[in-house]
């Protein structure tokens, strides 16, 4: 199992990878749930998802969360987007591991796994589901469907903090590896825009998004904005 250092912000431990490859080299030897870190996730979040990310694998999915490894002093901290992330996984592992996946609306997640075995020819994806989980028994019916099958990842799209309660849940069961993906499933069947490399090399995604959401993503860009600015002067 290979040791890599770990930065604390505000009392959640980010590692700072530098590169796709190195975080999966690290998931690899490291199997637990990959959680995506930005400036929301710093700028707190209750005790229970704190627990759920320093207990796992907390990543810089934002570029606020970049901003604030660069200013405890990891000079080569990069931004590694997770609707990226779960591609470079599936590209390296598809044809020796197998898969699950969970989230999206049901005609999304049937574009999904359609999409994969197109683009991936041989995949093994073992059971997938929509993300519109309705009861408890409805989650244990997951749960066990999870177990008995025995994917070596799983993918979960359901937006945070609902995927990092579900993947607390199954790794608590069955250990693997997990990634929480957002709205990843809506972006890779082209459902969602995505911003251009210019805007997310510039950590600008925010303000592009705020074009074709303007009343929700203007929020986003000024909470990130404050956040930057509050990490300046110390408060994190």
């Amino acid at each position: 199992m290979c040791e890599m250092n770990k930065v604390i912000v505000n009392g959640l431990v980010i590692y700072p990878f530098n590169s796709f490859d190195e975080l999966i080299n690290y998931v690899v030897d490291n199997k637990g749930i990959l959680v995506a870190v930005n400036s929301k996730k710093i700028k707190g979040v209750n005790e229970e998802i704190k627990s759920i990310v320093n207990n796992n694998i907390g990543y810089a999915d934002g570029y606020g969360a970049v901003m604030a490894l660069k200013y405890m002093g990891v000079k080569n901290a990069v931004k590694l987007p997770g609707c990226e992330l779960w591609l470079h996984i599936i590209e390296r592992f598809y044809k020796e591991r197998t898969f699950y996946l969970i989230g999206g609306k049901p005609y999304i997640i049937e574009e999904v796994f359609q999409k994969l075995n197109h683009d991936y020819k041989g995949i093994r994806i073992l059971g997938y589901r929509d993300g519109y989980i309705k009861s408890e028994e409805e989650t244990l019916s997951l749960i066990d469907d999870v177990r008995s099958k025995k994917p070596d990842i799983v993918f979960v799209a359901m937006g945070s903090p609902k995927q990092e309660y579900l993947m607390q849940r199954l790794n608590s069961v069955y250990p693997a590896i997990y990634q929480g993906l957002g709205g990843s499933f809506d972006v890779y069947t082209n459902h969602v825009r995505r911003a251009p490399k210019f805007f997310s090399k510039y950590g600008l995604e925010g303000v592009y998004r705020a074009f074709w959401e303007p009343k929700k993503r203007l929020r986003g860009v000024l909470s990130d904005f404050r956040f930057l600015v509050n990490l300046f002067f110390g408060k994190y």
